[in-house]
């Protein structure tokens, strides 16, 4: 078992969801990500997705984009991640899952990114398009090194899509919430339900829900029906309001607490 299963296996035994969340490496700085993930992790946070900078990450909306431009700017790339992926490594063992588009795995070398991000201490790779059809280089680099492969599936997949991806996913299963780019929202989708029953027909896998999702409520709700909640923009978004400061790392543990509480509550019926 890889980290990530194990985390999702001791979750439900707990009766626990996971509570996921994004950061882009470099926004403020490598060193800051290092810091502000550990701190994630006291606070309860249960795996955590290392965005890699991109110049065109087609499906993030402005807040990821805006995070990514600024750490390119930094001259942080798959280097720079895998060693902020080291730090954090000597000092946790929060499931750490690498959150990229295929051109710079594909610039870095296939087989060198599975073995160079395995040997740094990651869990996973979930890249965002690459599709099923495409992955096989991937995956075999991946099971190769024990790192699980995560897919991407939306509202708008069919039946023999979900199978696919059912088939090819370790880890867990990531359902899109809603079509279009990532983004903090006010609210989630109601059909959201009704896709996480489809893939749970189809998979045993733990199904996580994620885009638009940005408010201890909509963990609560979302936890209801899925294993594990996504959080990206909104914690990008607090982090660019606090930059490069000593403060950063203390709001994004009070927020990743507030978020995690969240995850508790189903049990009881009541706030943890």
């Amino acid at each position: 078992m890889t980290r990530l299963t194990e985390r999702f296996a001791a979750l439900k035994e707990r009766g626990e969801k996971a509570l996921i969340v994004y950061v882009t490496v470099g926004d403020p700085s490598p060193e800051r990500t290092v810091e502000i993930v550990l701190a994630l992790d006291q606070a309860g946070v249960d795996v955590i997705e290392l965005g890699i900078p991109f110049s065109d990450p087609l499906a993030d909306g402005p807040s990821i984009q805006s995070a990514s431009f600024r750490a390119l700017q930094k001259g942080v790339n798959v280097a720079c991640v895998l060693e902020a992926v080291r730090a954090i490594r000597q000092r946790s063992e929060i499931p750490l899952l690498l959150f990229t588009y295929y051109n710079p795995v594909l610039r870095y070398g296939v087989e060198r990114f599975a073995r160079d991000a395995a040997g740094a201490g990651a869990d996973a790779g979930l890249l965002v398009d690459l599709t099923p059809e495409e992955a096989q280089e991937w995956i075999t680099a991946a099971r190769a090194r024990s790192l699980d492969t995560v897919f991407l599936l939306a509202p708008t997949s069919t039946d023999a899509r979900i199978e696919v991806v059912s088939r090819l996913s370790t880890g867990f299963i990531y359902c899109v919430s809603r079509t279009g780019v990532t983004g903090a929202r006010e609210d989630v989708p109601p059909d959201v339900v009704e896709m996480v029953q489809r893939v749970r027909a189809r998979s045993s896998l733990p199904i996580s829900v994620g885009f638009g999702i940005s408010r201890p409520e909509h963990v609560r709700s979302v936890g209801a029906y899925a294993d594990g909640v996504v959080v990206g923009s909104a914690m990008v978004n607090l982090i660019a309001q606090h930059g490069d400061s000593p403060g950063v790392t203390e709001a994004a543990r009070t927020f990743a607490e507030a978020l995690k509480a969240a995850t508790r509550q189903e049990r009881s019926g009541h706030p943890a």
